[in-house]
């Protein structure tokens, strides 16, 4: 009894599906162990693998943004820039201070930031990959260097974002990637789970990766 009234009290939704949040993960796993072994030559190759998986994680992305769930498609990333036209008008109101403005305004960062990060990836791959086959000259590690650098800053204001939206709407939103649902009263977002699918993201990105590592090289 005392469980579904704590329940009942605080209601939980489903928000994320489980390959959105396997790929969520898994893309933060590979930028932080290309980050970190980025330095290092004993872990080069290790750190090329990880690169090239953030670029095929980068492929499911932008494929699963189209076929995906309504809730994580990327018409409805680029819908929540259509914000800036109210923002704008709160800012010449001189309303921009108001809590729910204030709660957009965050939002509409976190979703540039993370826009910002999908397309870093491209830039990041493409000068690694030029960097590793020698097919230019010593400038571009300079430049890789910078992009990474660049990446990181994109990744800890994505970071700051969630906590600062998260105190702002007084519920954990990290949750809802981690286990799939949040706290708070409303409907289900996601139907279905995908798990299928988040195990064959797993799968797939792990076999890759072992073959890379060991036929390839």
């Amino acid at each position: 009894m005392k469980s579904n009234k704590m329940l009942q009290e605080n209601p939980l939704r489903k928000v994320m599906d489980a390959a959105t949040r396997t790929w969520h993960w898994m893309f933060a796993a590979c930028f932080v162990g290309a980050y970190l072994t980025a330095e290092s030559e004993t872990f080069r190759l290790f750190h090329v693998t990880l690169g090239y998986t953030l670029a095929g994680l980068l492929a499911f992305r932008l494929i699963w943004g189209v076929v995906g769930p309504r809730h994580v498609r990327l018409s409805a990333m680029f819908r929540k820039l259509k914000g800036w036209v109210s923002l704008k008008e709160a800012f010449q109101n001189g309303q921009v201070t108001r809590a729910a403005n204030i709660k957009l305004a965050v939002n509409l960062m976190m979703t540039v930031v993370v826009i910002s990060m999908l397309l870093a990836v491209i830039p990041i791959t493409l000068s690694g990959y030029t960097l590793f086959n020698d097919l230019v000259g010593d400038w571009m590690e300079e430049v890789h260097e910078f992009l990474g650098e660049f990446m990181l800053w994109l990744v800890l204001m994505h970071l700051g974002l969630i906590v600062l939206a998260s105190l702002l709407r007084k519920t954990n939103l990290a949750s809802g990637m981690w286990t799939g649902y949040q706290s708070g009263a409303g409907p289900d977002l996601i139907k279905h789970d995908h798990n299928m699918i988040a195990w064959a993201l797993v799968v797939s990105s792990l076999s890759w990766a072992l073959y890379y590592l060991f036929v390839v090289h």
